[in-house]
């Protein structure tokens, strides 16, 4: 018979803050576009709806915020995002310097024990392929980005990227799939080819095809806005363009 204190630490170790929970909740409806952008996330409906304290849920609500997915307008409350094309754009252009420049530090500096995690995610990853898993699947795509920033080893940049990476709405590429069921497989297929590709080129310490295929990754999302989300393709290459002249200066520069 398993004693108290053995009963204690095993229910210790199973329980599970409810504000993650809630969080999944709220992030599942809107990635599956049942709560739209600018539609209020109100407290009290959720709460009741979820068969919840209010606690739960503001902290919840906190965690969409820090995860860009919803934002808090003063005296108003927190709403789903909704982004204009300027925004978009201009987020997918500052992300594509920053995934670049952290490619290349990450290819210098990873560690044994970061690709292992990456290893883990990827099977993970590998492992959905529902509807229902899309949430989940756009959370451990967010967590893989973030670690190979992490290995970058600039602290800084780590930082600059979390903004960047929150201001980018991939959410809402997440929800064209849900609009397009068809897309689901060879979406999923295309991501986890795409950050297999990625992680190799890390584990070879290769910078510039690290580059290359986190660049090649990220167009893909610039596909994605263009033809499911109406933003302008020629919005898109300029930006493609500008980022692409940066980069080439950059590399004379560690040339020269």
């Amino acid at each position: 018979m398993a004693s108290l204190a053995q009963t204690s630490e095993a229910e210790t170790i199973q329980k599970r803050p409810l504000k993650e929970d809630v969080f999944d909740a709220l992030h599942e409806k809107i990635v599956s576009g049942k709560y739209k952008p600018g539609e209020w996330l109100r407290q009290d409906d959720i709460a009741t709806g979820l068969g919840v304290s209010m606690t739960p849920v503001r902290e919840a609500l906190d965690l969409l915020v820090a995860a860009g997915l919803a934002e808090r307008v003063p005296y108003r409350g927190v709403r789903v995002r909704e982004m204009v094309t300027k925004e978009i754009v201009e987020a997918y252009g500052l992300r594509m310097i920053l995934e670049a420049m952290i490619a290349q530090e990450a290819a210098k500096h990873i560690t044994p024990e970061q690709v292992r995690v990456l290893e883990k995610m990827l099977a993970e990853m590998g492992k959905y392929r529902s509807l229902k898993d899309v949430s989940h699947i756009r959370q451990l795509s967010r967590e893989f980005h973030t670690i190979i920033a992490e290995s970058s080893n600039n602290e800084l940049l780590v930082k600059v990227y979390a903004v960047v990476a929150n201001a980018f709405p991939d959410w809402l590429l997440y929800e064209a799939i849900f609009r397009k069921p068809e897309l689901l497989k060879s979406s999923m297929d295309d991501m986890q080819r795409e950050h297999t590709a990625i992680l190799d080129a890390l584990k070879k310490h290769d910078p510039e095809k690290s580059i290359q295929k986190s660049i090649d990754h990220l167009m893909e999302s610039g596909k994605w806005l263009a033809e499911y989300l109406d933003v302008p393709a020629e919005l898109i290459r300029e930006k493609e363009e500008q980022a692409s002249f940066l980069l080439k200066m950059k590399n004379k520069e560690n040339a020269a």
